[in-house]
């Protein structure tokens, strides 16, 4: 550590005849010292528990919680990439809190890509603690700029409130940290119970906990460090230490100098009753999202649990989680009052990603199926245009010279978009972050005080790809999607499931 610039070095000859007069001018500053600069007094908050404002300035211990949390115990974890990933993420964390025990922390919705996890078919991840911190710099960035909102907010977590207890961020970091995070909050319950310190070193504390970047503290955190280039986590499967099918290669292995070995392992055994990580108050993950490769999973193996009926009932709830049901009814009225016809949804992501390079195929698939729409309308002897809904990420004014333009000047096809500062999605944004269902859906304190407190003027959020899902949902005469896109499977599985009624 540099020392101030004020402790210079004494020279040794006049040691002796200058000490008492040392001594009492440091005497006589040490009290301004320690008043007046900050690099002592953050120093000093860093060795210090932390303290809260919402406590009455009473200490909370150094490792994080409340007399409120009442020696409970919770899991974190790290989501990043698209809001469909971060939806997958949600699910999986629901079931190894169910199984370990332990209640759910639920995150914030991320910027599309703020984090990235990287590519665990190529090995090349990053680390769960840097993942963790990037999350939580992440979340104290959209606190900063008012974006904050959290997944209870946006996804109905009721189908699974009886099996997995869950809390909001915002509301765990304020009493486990003492931190103060009011500027989330849209309404007054939120601004209630999550006050605290709004300290520098509580916050820079805080995220050292949550990211486990000072490595395991017993009693305290656990950070798991297994990632997908070593680890598929299982569930009573009889494998745990055996090996995966899928391994890296040997010219992989040879080309980027890596000796990495997958392993099943069961969550339980490793993380339950009886580990290291079960005294812990948190546990934390790095990403838990996970799909199909090469006959294996990249990371969570745990779809199907017949010797735990309490788990397979979870994991059948899971399967769909709707959207809010201010969401939901956006889409029905939308669809009821606007297109007020049977009609066709085509999702087209053009810009982001592998799919910049794939216009082609995808409107081919437009194509075909339009094809295929308008023979059954002859069929049934409709002679009316083609009613379509187009959600896509290539904005109108972009359109021209495109298989899109061509489709908005025929007369055969009359199409419908939605915009972000239309008046439905305006007032379904406010209607949603009104109800506070992430706050309402988990943990509260049980003395609140001052529910109707006035909170600071947050963004209300985007929330236009989650309506525009929901008015594909409504869709009669069928629906197209974008070949590979995480939002064209969550649109079909709204549509599997009929979550549209009117």
């Amino acid at each position: 550590m540099d020392l101030p610039a004020s402790r210079g070095r004494w020279r040794r000859r006049s040691a002796r005849s200058h000490l008492p007069v040392v001594v009492a001018v440091l005497v006589l500053l040490l009290p301004t010292l320690l008043l007046f600069s900050s690099a002592y007094s953050t120093m000093l908050r860093a060795l210090l528990p932390f303290t809260s404002s919402a406590s009455g300035g009473g200490g909370v211990p150094q490792c994080g919680g409340s007399v409120e949390l009442g020696g409970e115990r919770f899991l974190w974890y790290a989501p990043h990439s698209g809001f469909s990933n971060q939806v997958g993420e949600l699910r999986n964390a629901a079931v190894a809190a169910a199984l370990l025990n332990r209640t759910l922390v639920v995150p914030p919705v991320l910027d599309h890509h703020a984090v990235v996890l990287g590519s665990c078919p190529r090995f090349r991840v990053t680390d769960p603690a840097s993942l963790r911190a990037a999350v939580w710099d992440h979340a104290m960035q959209l606190l900063r700029e008012g974006r904050y909102v959290s997944m209870g907010d946006i996804v109905d977590l009721s189908p699974i409130k009886s099996m997995v207890r869950t809390i909001d961020f915002r509301v765990f970091v304020s009493l486990w940290c003492g931190v103060d995070m009011r500027k989330t909050c849209f309404s007054g319950l939120c601004c209630a119970v999550s006050g605290g310190s709004s300290m520098p070193a509580d916050y820079n504390r805080c995220r050292a906990l949550l990211s486990g970047l000072g490595g395991s503290e017993k009693g305290c955190v656990y950070p798991v460090q297994d990632d997908c280039r070593t680890t598929v986590w299982t569930y009573q499967q009889n494998n745990d230490g055996a090996l995966d099918q899928f391994q890296p290669d040997e010219e992989l292995k040879r080309r980027k100098k890596i000796s990495y070995v997958r392993r099943r392992r069961d969550i339980y055994k490793v993380l339950g009753p009886g580990s290291q990580a079960e005294d812990a108050t948190l546990l934390a993950f790095g990403t838990l999202f996970s799909g199909p490769y090469k006959g294996s999973e990249s990371y969570f193996d745990i779809h199907e649990s017949p010797k735990d009926q309490r788990i397979q009932s979870l994991q059948e709830k899971i399967e769909f989680l709707p959207f809010a049901p201010e969401i939901m009814a956006a889409g029905r009225e939308f669809a009821k009052n606007k297109i007020k016809e049977p009609f066709l949804c085509a999702q087209l992501r053009l810009l982001d990603g592998q799919f910049k390079n794939h216009w082609k195929a995808t409107f081919s698939a437009l194509k075909e199926k339009l094809k295929a729409v308008e023979l059954e309308m002859k069929r049934n002897k409709n002679s009316g245009p083609v009613h379509m809904f187009i959600m896509t990420d290539l904005p109108p004014a972009n359109w021209t010279k495109t298989y899109l333009a061509n489709v908005a000047k025929d007369e055969r096809y009359k199409l419908y978009t939605l915009k972000e500062s239309d008046e439905l999605v305006v007032q379904t944004a406010q209607r949603l972050m009104a109800a506070e269902h992430g706050v309402r859906s988990g943990f509260l304190p049980k003395t609140i005080e001052n529910r109707k407190k006035d909170c600071d003027t947050v963004q209300l959020p985007e929330i236009l790809l989650y309506v525009e899902e929901s008015v594909c949902s409504c869709a009669s005469l069928g629906f197209v999607g974008t070949s590979g896109s995480t939002i064209a499977g969550s649109i079909g599985t709204m549509r599997k499931n009929n979550v549209c009624k009117w």
